[in-house]
């Protein structure tokens, strides 16, 4: 993660926050929260990792568990132990296998806060070597 002044904001394993974080730095997060995300920068899900809410970021890499909205400008990756629902709107999707992507998906370059005119596809992928499938 590239550091904005400093260290990027983190929320520790053991921690549970309810509300919601706006931040032009990097977000980390180990813990849980309930709640919504919105930075300039990359947010990380650890493999300890929840939250359930809306995010709002540039960059992602997720190892643990999001449930709600997901919007991100850039890249979404998503690693094998990852597990997602809700919707997600990207420009780019990267998923490794064994990952859990149960999202309505929307891609496109230059995705805005708010939903694209761009097709929606469901994507459903089970915790297996096996490629997600489009509905």
């Amino acid at each position: 993660m590239t550091e904005f002044g400093g260290q990027p904001n983190r929320i520790e394993k053991n921690t549970k926050i309810k509300g919601n974080i706006t931040s032009e730095a990097d977000f980390r997060i180990d813990g849980k929260l309930e709640g919504n995300v919105k930075t300039s920068g990359k947010v990380v899900i650890g493999k300890d990792g929840y939250i359930n809410g809306k995010v709002e970021c540039v960059n992602a890499d997720i190892e643990g568990k999001f449930n709600g909205e997901l919007l991100v400008n850039d890249l979404l990756s998503l690693k094998a132990s990852a597990v997602i629902e809700g919707t997600v709107n990207v420009s780019k999707l990267s998923v490794e296998p064994g990952a859990t992507f149960n999202a309505a998906c929307t891609m496109g370059k230059g995705v805005a806060t708010t939903t694209a005119a761009a097709p929606t596809q469901r994507l459903q992928s089970t915790k297996t070597n096996e490629p997600a499938k489009v509905s």
